[in-house]
């Protein structure tokens, strides 16, 4: 008796497989097509009611805007407050604005919007005095220098220790000056190493090298995020993809620290800061798919 399967078994798993791979490919296309899809928002019914009706006055300035006011950091009538989410952050976040971003162009204040008991916007060159916290603040920027979320903690601890070595004396006699500095490292290692603060540039990717560069921020600990991919509706000419928005860059830091350094499964807890984003990005998609040019100019 042959023990091979029949011709009609065979052609069927074959096809089964296809289908799988076609399922899976199709699943694929429309992640790459919509990467907002699965976020865990909070309803967009007001936004939607909001674009219905136009733009609205700003209640502190006046001004007639879409959706919220990026002078003054506040929605718009239309939009009351009470319907928009609060996002709880695990740290502070420190935004440095170049002054000749355009703030209507802006998606920095998205963050300040609705995490404004955590985040501060402020615009080149006025910046904090960081110089005395660098054991717990640091900032979001490419470069050679640059490490990974992972190694965080890592580093922080070495710069306490050298915080550490750095403030004794040394007119004091050395066998004291050594036993010091052993009780004071030793002590360092009890410090909580966790991150106080992160800070992130906001201009165009040609504009940051100024900021980038003040003597202010150069003693900073310097964070690369992971390699991904903007779907900012105004990505700069001639950039590779993977340079994002700042309200990009903010949530996914924030989703990698979350894994990475507080060691907790990752739930959705900071997709409400993408809520104006993944709406505006909707907006401008369907305009597009449309050729509605009065939208997009609505929104831009």
């Amino acid at each position: 008796m042959s023990v091979n399967p029949p011709i009609f078994l065979k052609d069927k798993e074959e096809n089964n497989s296809k289908f799988v791979e076609i399922q899976q490919s199709q699943t694929t296309s429309i992640a790459t097509e919509d990467p907002l899809q699965n976020l865990c928002l909070a309803s967009q019914e007001v936004l939607q009611k909001a674009q219905q009706s136009g733009r609205s006055k700003c209640l502190k300035c006046g001004g007639s805007r879409m959706f919220y006011c990026y002078t003054c950091y506040v929605p718009v009538e239309n939009v009351p407050i009470e319907q928009m989410p609060l996002v709880k952050l695990p740290l502070k976040i420190d935004i440095i604005k170049h002054p000749n971003e355009t703030d209507g162009k802006s998606t920095a204040v998205h963050a300040k919007l609705l995490a404004p008991e955590f985040v501060n916007i402020y615009t080149y060159p006025c910046i904090p005095e960081y110089e005395e916290k660098d054991h717990e603040v640091a900032l979001v920027f490419p470069g050679p220098k640059s490490i990974s979320i992972k190694d965080l903690s890592f580093h922080l601890q070495k710069r306490i220790q050298n915080n550490v070595r750095d403030k004794n004396d040394p007119e004091k006699p050395s066998v004291k000056r050594k036993k010091t500095e052993e009780q004071d490292l030793n002590d360092s290692k009890g410090q909580d190493t966790t991150l106080k603060k992160i800070i992130f540039i906001d201009s165009t990717w040609n504009q940051t090298n100024k900021i980038f560069t003040d003597e202010r921020l150069q003693g900073l600990l310097q964070v690369e995020l992971k390699t991904r991919k903007t779907c900012f509706w105004r990505h700069q000419k001639g950039k590779p993809d993977t340079f994002l928005s700042t309200i990009e860059a903010i949530y996914y830091f924030l989703v990698d620290y979350h894994t990475d350094i507080l060691k907790e499964k990752y739930q959705g807890q900071y997709d409400n800061l993408l809520f104006f984003y993944s709406f505006m990005y909707q907006l401008i998609k369907n305009a597009k798919c449309s050729g509605d040019k009065e939208m997009r100019k609505l929104i831009h």
